[in-house]
C-alpha cells in the first residue's frame, strides 16, 4: 500500500450531504416564529392583565418556555 494512502482507504472521509438534507422543511421557519411571537404574546398578556385569572408567575414561565423552544429551533434552521 504504501506511505500515501487515500483519505476513503483509511475510513476518514465524510460524503458530501446532498441538497435536499441541507435545508429545513418549510414549516420550520413558520414554527420559529410561531413559537416566538406566541412565547412573546403570553408574556405581554399576562402584564396587561388579559389571561384569565390574576397575572401568574406560570404564564411567565409558560412564555418564557415557548421563546426558548423558538430559539432552539432558529440554532437549528438550515
Amino acid at each position: 500500500m504504501g506511505r500515501y494512502m487515500s483519505a476513503e482507504t483509511r475510513g476518514r472521509y465524510t460524503k458530501p450531504i446532498s441538497k435536499s438534507e441541507q435545508s429545513s422543511p418549510r414549516w420550520y421557519g413558520r414554527a420559529i416564529l410561531g413559537l416566538l411571537l406566541g412565547g412573546t404574546a403570553v408574556v405581554t398578556l399576562n402584564y396587561l392583565h388579559a389571561l384569565p385569572g390574576a397575572v401568574s408567575s406560570w404564564y411567565l414561565i409558560v412564555g418564557l418556555a415557548l421563546i426558548f423552544g423558538g430559539f432552539v429551533l432558529a440554532t437549528r434552521y438550515k
